[in-house]
């Protein structure tokens, strides 16, 4: 099973006619007929590399100002890719409702609340030094706002879809089957950073409640989850190899939950009692330790898969934009541990799991503009070719 529109071919039901007015509406703009959602994830892991940049303890010459340049990127790429999503659903609905009842694209909605929602957090710690706090707090409450609800809903409608609709046969459990929950979890490191800007009292506290409960609702549906992804790799053997880097999505609820705890616990003074605030201290500590932990044995196992795979004739798609993102929620998460422990270990984490991101944004960066160019990126997707069987 493929997870990207590159990947997969997705036609009309059997039997299906075109009528005449959506077949001239198909004809225009057809490079906007193959753009799906998953090209969120092109500003997702644009956006983390300057917000974990920023994140960093460590004082590093020029990296706020390369931050600040990779930010904007980031605000420039958002704005394109709704537009041409929005161009996406003007002239090719047909296409457009296909992938939503797509079980390998569908879950891909939920990369547009993260997208909006990184950009945004990304805004306020960085792009303030450019257009100022201000300008900036508007800008991410807006976006904080939009990606929240977009977020919300596409954790209750993807998994509807998939029981109502979609039926996936049994082991063809994937990780993308994680986005739409993981963006709840996003919501919730990012209102964080919110929190001390809402005027004392019930708003603030309301706040920071409501950031806890969707950590909640996204940690409890990624462990109804991932023990099916899991079991299907046990099962029925590594991914195919144009899926192969989706394992690395299993980081993204690892390291943006232990990033929310910590945030939130630095949110919490000042919106909660002294008692409460010194426990989501202490949770910060106690739950983004063994999340960690488990966050590297995963990226090991990971990264094993993906050389495997490249060893084995492994392409560029645009699933290699899954090395970013989810490894970006891993720095931050390190970086928030150091600044509440204090452990030497910790910052060198962070700054060990920086670097790869930041190898990993610019080979997918660039991958993705020479695929653009050349059109390969926006063709009509290719069939699969048949998986035949093999033993290592």
């Amino acid at each position: 099973m493929a997870i990207f529109p590159q990947t997969r071919a997705v036609l009309p039901p059997s039997g299906a006619v075109l009528l005449p007015h959506r077949r001239d509406r198909a004809r225009r703009l057809p490079a906007l007929r193959h753009i799906g959602p998953n090209w969120y994830a092109a500003v997702m892991g644009t956006a983390i590399v300057a917000s974990a940049g920023a994140a960093l303890p460590v004082d590093v010459p020029g990296l706020r100002g390369a931050c600040t340049v990779v930010w904007a990127l980031s605000a420039v790429l958002l704005a394109a890719v709704l537009a041409a999503r929005a161009g996406h659903w003007l002239h090719h609905r047909d296409q457009a409702r296909a992938h939503l009842l797509d079980p390998a694209i569908a879950p891909f909605y939920g990369c547009l609340a993260m997208a909006l929602l990184a950009v945004g957090g990304a805004t306020l710690t960085v792009g303030a030094d450019v257009v100022g706090v201000r300008a900036a707090l508007a800008v991410d409450v807006v976006l904080f706002t939009a990606g929240t609800a977009v977020g919300l809903v596409a954790a209750v409608v993807v998994p509807y879809l998939m029981v109502v609709r979609h039926r996936p046969a049994p082991g063809t459990a994937s990780p993308v089957w994680l986005l739409p929950l993981v963006a709840p979890m996003v919501s919730a490191s990012q209102g964080a950073l919110l929190v001390p800007h809402v005027a004392a009292g019930q708003g603030r506290e309301a706040l920071l409640l409501a950031c806890y409960a969707m950590f909640g609702l996204s940690l409890l549906a990624t462990l109804v989850v991932l023990p099916l992804v899991f079991a299907r790799l046990v099962h029925h053997g590594p991914l195919p190899l144009a899926l192969t880097p989706a394992l690395f999505l299993v980081l993204g609820p690892l390291g943006q939950s232990t990033t929310a705890v910590n945030q939130l616990a630095d949110a919490a003074p000042g919106a909660v009692a002294g008692p409460y605030a010194s426990a989501f201290g202490a949770f910060a500590v106690l739950y983004g330790v063994p999340v960690m932990g488990f966050a590297l044995l995963w990226l090991v196992l990971a990264g094993a898969m993906a050389i495997r795979a490249r060893r084995d004739g492994m392409g560029f798609a645009m699933t290699w934009w899954a090395f970013t993102f989810p490894v970006g929620t891993c720095v931050t998460g390190a970086a928030g541990l150091a600044r509440h422990t204090g452990l030497a270990a910790l910052t060198w984490l962070a700054v060990a799991l920086y670097v790869f991101l930041v190898a990993a944004w610019a080979v997918a960066g660039a991958r993705t503009v020479r695929g653009v160019v050349s059109g390969a990126l926006t063709a009509a997707p290719v069939p699969p070719a048949p998986v035949t069987a093999r033993t290592r």
